[in-house]
């Protein structure tokens, strides 16, 4: 394994992770325990409140499982640590946003790392495919989430033929928020990240659960759940300083301090 696969940096509220494994920023069980110690760190560190997750270099954003380590025996159902594979798309409880930031190819498990973020912002030359039918295996995660991000032909056409979607088209699908040139991405990234981090942490964690555990109901199921007190993280906020100062915030027509209290 590539010593210290995994850099991070604290910019105030905001974690950057970045999968630095050249040459394409491929996941193997090891990387992958440590992708899951970083996000757990973040789930449960008060102090931040936004994570981005990108690639290092240029070319490549995450090429997905390592087949390398795979061949020298890194067996596919190996242990992937918390949060599952990448450390991010069975993080349970993470109530806090995560941006994608796809600086090139992302294909395979770097894809369904991608579509674990909250927000996918991708450069201009990002690549985006689903090659595991050509090596005889399923794209699992991306098998149940892509057809419910992206209309269902298209998803299905990618999972079926591994075809490549450039930028602009992933763009035109709703697979991503927003093409950006490279130059820029970092810091189009970084302005997205800060403007959630100056936004209310409590707020975010009840958008999430709500979003995230009404996926599978009705409706009126989902509303009935928010009426009944059913949402840990609705009666958090409802309970919070942060919604009394928001409150206070507009009557005085100033800006709100959120604490995340």
């Amino acid at each position: 394994m590539t010593e210290n696969p995994i850099r991070t940096e604290r910019r105030g509220h905001v974690l950057e992770v970045t999968l630095d494994r050249p040459k394409a920023n491929a996941i193997d069980s090891e990387t992958s325990r440590i992708m899951g110690d970083v996000f757990t760190e973040f789930r449960d560190d008060p102090e931040l409140r936004v994570a981005t997750i990108t690639g290092g270099g240029t070319k490549f954003f995450c090429a997905g499982w390592d087949l390398k380590a795979a061949a020298d025996g890194d067996a596919a159902d190996a242990d992937y640590g918390k949060g599952g594979f990448g450390g991010l798309q069975e993080l349970r409880g993470l109530n806090k946003p995560v941006i994608s930031v796809v600086n090139g190819i992302c294909c395979g498990g770097g894809l369904e790392l991608a579509l674990s973020g909250d927000i996918i912002l991708a450069a201009d030359h990002a690549r985006f495919a689903l090659p595991e039918i050509r090596s005889g295996t399923v794209a699992d995660a991306a098998s149940v989430k892509l057809p419910k991000r992206i209309p269902y032909h298209i998803a299905m056409e990618m999972l079926f033929t591994g075809r490549w979607l450039e930028a602009e088209e992933a763009a035109r699908w709703g697979l991503v928020n927003r093409i950006i040139p490279a130059d820029q991405l970092v810091e189009e990234a970084r302005a997205m990240a800060d403007l959630l981090a100056s936004g209310p942490p409590l707020v975010y964690a009840a958008i999430k659960e709500i979003v995230r555990e009404s996926e599978d109901m009705t409706f009126q199921d989902a509303m009935n759940r928010i009426t009944r007190s059913q949402f840990e993280t609705v009666e958090t906020l409802y309970r919070s300083e942060d919604q009394k100062e928001g409150a206070r915030a507009f009557a005085e027509g100033r800006d709100p301090v959120w604490t995340g209290r």
